[in-house]
């Protein structure tokens, strides 16, 4: 951890504190690289054993310094006449200098622990090798009592910001695109928000009132370190009576015959969805939780149960930072007047978009409940601003939703008409497919805020309660409108969903399997969709920008921002 800690403090921090890893292509083709280095071979003679003569060379070589605290495991060490020469293996090229090819600092520090360790081990250690591949090139370091002292030193101040608080990140540093922690450091995006003075700032300008302005723009632009969308796609089984195994590498959905009717590689997956009667083998369980892929269940109708995950984040600090700050009636009304506000300008813009002709009293109406929002002295007052809101949007929900009533009715008799907002059990079409859209979503953020290294279940807007997963639905709020009640006007106005796509059963209405299938495809075409993220300037999906919206509220809850930034859309 030596060499991560010169190369960068902050992902010193993450792996060796926090416990985060995640690979990309050069942390792949590296572990390639060292496995064919680390094959078996002749274990390195004990210092006391070696003769002057000697000579050898010995693999995946692994040794500690109980005076200075420090382990290394050594790809290679050459013996020659006695004196060992530790080699380590990189995947790229050396730095270039005019004397010619040298070392990189970080990678100067590991060899210099590894001779460090080989003495205090008893051998006689001069130099080390570092072989970079790409350039096939062997580049020498000299092992002398300076670089012993420095190495000694780093190792003293990694344990001291070990024990501290995370480091900044870097500042457009050339070293973040490659590296594999970059989305979840989010280093631009970080100090982008951090330089904004005041949370005015954090406002779009459009949103601003005209005396306002345009909040000055902080210097830099921020980089999209992150790939726009994420390859891997969730997993949905809605058939009932379904079976979900697993062979080798891949999943396996069988019918109740139990004929293949679906298969899905792992790699190729990045969440399972099970509707209703549906079971999934142990051995299926095993294999998605050893990869980190959680296991969702929901009702036949779409209501969330809950997860079943591989152990989560190792950040105790993180929650525990959480907790303390949800303690805190000031902390929680700042987090809840921004994310009810935001909700609000979500659900003007919807309406702004989608309405067939959005009348201006209402939407003047849902300005000014934005703003009264962001003055809330209390929790009591948001949820009033937030009820009146919402009763004033759904009243003309029905203004965007293009289909008309009786067109292409079913010989059920449903249609789209739209009256109020109701639920558990919803008893219309629009108000069921408005409830499975908020479930997926739901789900969605409660994945997103364990990854990040949040209780899911402790919120500060929705106080806790037992089974509701408070602070998924606080991240949840802003995107309501944007993402879930998007989705279902989708589905209606595309045709994706049909009205004889419909059940009923005593007052409850409830989606065939094949209209939940119109809506899964809806709400995954919406998540995969590119957005211009109005913060940071650069297009990502839907999905990533959930993730992006639950690292920045961890900073905020860390202290790294002064200010909570929320997602609106034009």
């Amino acid at each position: 951890m030596v060499n991560e800690f010169v190369y960068c403090p902050r992902l010193f921090y993450y792996e060796w504190v926090e416990g985060v890893f995640v690979h990309n292509t050069d942390t792949v083709e590296g572990a390639v690289r060292h496995e064919r280095v680390d094959t078996d071979g002749e274990p390195l003679t004990p210092a006391e054993m070696l003769g002057d003569e000697e000579s050898g060379k010995a693999r995946s070589v692994q040794l500690a310094s109980d005076r200075h605290g420090l382990i290394a495991k050594m790809d290679v060490v050459e013996v020659r006449d006695g004196r060992v020469i530790p080699v380590d293996y990189k995947k790229g090229r050396p730095r270039e200098e005019e004397s010619g090819p040298a070392a990189w600092p970080a990678d100067r520090a590991q060899v210099g622990v590894q001779a460090l360790i080989l003495r205090e081990n008893g051998y006689t250690c001069d130099e080390a090798v570092l072989y970079y591949a790409s350039t096939t090139q062997r580049v020498r370091v000299r092992v002398d009592d300076a670089l012993l002292t420095e190495v000694i030193s780093l190792a003293r101040n990694a344990r001291a910001v070990a024990a501290g608080p995370i480091p900044e990140p870097l500042v457009d540093s050339p070293k973040c695109p490659r590296c594999s922690l970059v989305g979840i450091c989010l280093p631009d995006e970080t100090h982008s928000v951090a330089h904004r003075a005041s949370p005015d700032d954090l406002m779009q300008p459009w949103l601003l009132p005209p005396e306002q302005g345009a909040a000055e723009t902080p210097p830099g632009s921020v980089r999209r370190l992150v790939p726009a969308r994420d390859d891997l796609r969730p997993l949905y089984v809605v058939g009932q009576g379904m079976t979900v195994g697993r062979s080798g590498s891949v999943l396996q959905v069988r019918d109740r015959e139990r004929k293949v009717v679906q298969e899905a590689r792992l790699i190729d997956i990045s969440q399972v969805n099970l509707f209703g009667n549906v079971t999934l083998t142990a051995a299926a369980v095993q294999e998605l939780c050893r990869a980190g892929k959680p296991i969702a269940y929901f009702s036949t109708g779409g209501w969330f149960y809950g997860l079943t995950g591989p152990v989560g984040p190792k950040n105790a600090f993180l929650r525990a930072e959480q907790f303390r700050k949800a303690d805190s009636p000031t902390f929680c009304r700042l987090v809840a007047a921004r994310t009810v506000a935001a909700k609000i300008r979500n659900q003007r813009t919807m309406l702004q978009r989608n309405h067939v002709e959005p009348p201006r009293n209402v939407l003047e109406m849902m300005r000014s409940l934005a703003r009264k929002a962001e003055d809330a002295a209390t929790i009591d007052e948001l949820l009033g601003i937030e009820g009146t809101a919402a009763r004033v949007y759904f009243e003309h929900f029905a203004g965007m939703v293009k289909v008309e009533d009786g067109e292409g009715t079913g010989g059920n008799g449903f249609t789209f008409s739209f009256e109020q907002r109701n639920r558990r059990p919803p008893r219309d079409p629009v108000n069921a497919l408005l409830s499975l859209a908020y479930s997926l979503l739901a789900r969605d953020l409660t994945v997103v805020a364990t990854m990040v290294g949040l209780d899911p279940y402790w919120g500060f807007f929705h106080q806790p309660r037992f089974g509701r997963p408070a602070l998924a639905l606080d991240l949840m709020e802003m995107f309501r409108p944007i993402v879930a009640d998007s989705v279902v006007l989708t589905a209606i106005n595309t045709r994706m969903v049909q009205p004889g796509d419909f059940v009923r059963a005593g007052t409850a209405v409830s989606l065939t399997p094949e209209g939940r299938k119109g809506l899964l495809r809806a709400y995954e075409q919406r998540m995969d969709h590119l957005v211009t993220h109005p913060l940071f300037d650069y297009r990502v999906s839907y999905r990533r920008v959930l993730e992006i919206q639950a690292r920045l509220l961890a900073r905020y809850i860390c202290g790294e921002i002064d200010h909570y930034p929320t997602f609106e859309t034009r």
